[in-house]
């Protein structure tokens, strides 16, 4: 018996803890067999992700530490599968003033940014440290990117669809990634796409889709637009 989830969101600039309703879903993710198979890539590929990248982490938490002081690493509560919120890991790009991460849209053009903060962004290194979150389960390797709880609500409220987006595991790269819809894109053509990928996933589709962010990934961003 599927139930309908409520969201948990708690504001930054917020003392209580609000609940939104979420609308109601359907089973999603294809047979139980297909959903433990998309847990094992996600396990697997974080694990040699990690083996994978590690001296590019490294490299990069120095220069970061170079540039901008201590504390390289930058974490940000977002939501994910079913309103649940977690801790997001990144590489930090610059410092923010109190809570300003968790409420302001874009930093891609903030002065603050350093060389080494804007070429992390740009080339979405700043993202990689994220293959923790899909090795503890936070996150899957493809999904919709997880946005943060202020403008989930927001989102939900203004965008017909918008919190049903959250019926799958959020990810590292998606469908709507893939077609170019990130930085500052059409946040209602974004949640079709991530909802189109909910009602057609299939395990298959995510390798697709992981083929196509490394392609991405080896010829470089086109516009340098992050992924958020």
């Amino acid at each position: 018996m599927w139930r309908r989830p409520r969201f948990t969101i708690i504001l930054p600039m917020d003392v209580a803890v609000r609940e939104i309703p979420a609308p109601a879903v359907v089973p999603v993710g294809g047979t139980a067999a297909g959903r433990a198979a998309k847990r094992a890539v996600d396990v697997l590929g974080a694990l040699i992700g990690l083996l994978l990248v590690l001296p590019v982490l490294l490299m990069v938490a120095l220069a970061v530490r170079m540039e901008g002081g201590p504390g390289v690493l930058f974490r940000q509560q977002r939501v994910g599968q079913h309103g649940r919120v977690f801790t997001l890991y990144k590489m930090r790009s610059l410092k923010p003033v109190a809570d300003e991460g968790d409420v302001r849209w874009n930093i891609d053009h903030d002065s603050r940014l350093g060389p080494v903060g804007r070429f992390i962004r740009q080339t979405s290194l700043d993202e990689l440290p994220q293959l923790v979150n899909v090795l503890v389960g936070d996150m899957s390797l493809v999904g919709p990117r997880p946005e943060r709880p202020y403008f989930v609500e927001q989102f939900s409220q203004e965008i017909p669809g918008y919190a049903q987006r959250h019926r799958v595991p959020v990810g590292l790269t998606g469908l709507a990634v893939v077609k170019g819809l990130r930085g500052d894109t059409s946040i209602p053509e974004r949640a079709r796409v991530d909802n189109l990928y909910a009602e057609t996933w299939s395990f298959w589709l995510d390798i697709a889709i992981i083929a196509r962010t490394a392609l991405y990934l080896v010829r470089g961003p086109a516009g340098g637009a992050h992924q958020g």
